[in-house]
């Protein structure tokens, strides 16, 4: 049986999505995993996104909170809005209390991506302010570490990321992820994946 990587997003300009996709690639990567992509539900009006200069939404679909139980591996991803999650995350994880009173998720493992909007707007503090939503549910983090490689100390080059999880940096919103942030996006996807089919006992 299959083991289900679930990623979840929740991206306003689409630089969280972009990672997202290649999260899904690096995971799908991995034999016997099946790996699936999720927004979470928008909270703000349309035409304040209208205002906001945010693009439509794509065609990925919206997941409920009872559907992560399904999942045998999860992935989280968000923007950051100073320095913690995008209320539009936190507000899809505050729907979980279900879920969180029977401990359906306790066990599973869990991963993190994100992105800022400057080299000091939250790469590490995101991911750390976040990991609290993990504990409570008895989920199972899983960095990466640096395991990436010589990627990780890469110096000449802006770079998103951190051993907390694949990151980017969106700048005034025309900045897009990097070649080498998207590399390290299907690197944390697959190294997850492997992680996840491992504790399922399915390799």
């Amino acid at each position: 049986m299959a083991t289900k990587v679930y990623i979840v997003y929740y991206s306003t300009y689409g630089h969280v999505e972009k990672l997202a996709e290649e999260i899904k690639n690096g995971a799908a990567s991995v034999e016997g995993v099946e790996a699936k992509l999720w927004q979470v539900p928008e909270t703000l009006p349309d035409d304040v996104l209208g205002k906001m200069g945010a693009p439509p939404k794509s065609d990925v679909p919206v997941i409920t909170p009872n559907e992560l139980a399904e999942a045998d591996g999860l992935l989280f991803g968000f923007p950051t809005r100073f320095g913690m999650m995008a209320a539009q995350f936190k507000a899809f994880l505050d729907a979980t209390g279900g879920l969180w009173r029977t401990q359906q998720l306790a066990g599973k493992p869990a991963g993190i991506f994100y992105s800022t909007g400057s080299q000091g707007g939250g790469q590490e503090t995101t991911p750390l302010t976040a990991i609290t939503q993990l504990v409570h549910h008895g989920l199972i983090f899983v960095p990466i570490g640096y395991t990436f490689g010589a990627g990780m100390f890469e110096m000449e080059k802006v770079k998103g990321g951190s051993p907390y999880g694949a990151g980017t940096f969106a700048g005034d919103g025309s900045r897009q992820p990097s070649e080498l942030e998207l590399e390290l996006a299907f690197h944390q996807g697959k190294y997850f994946a492997g992680f996840a089919k491992k504790l399922k006992g399915t390799d």
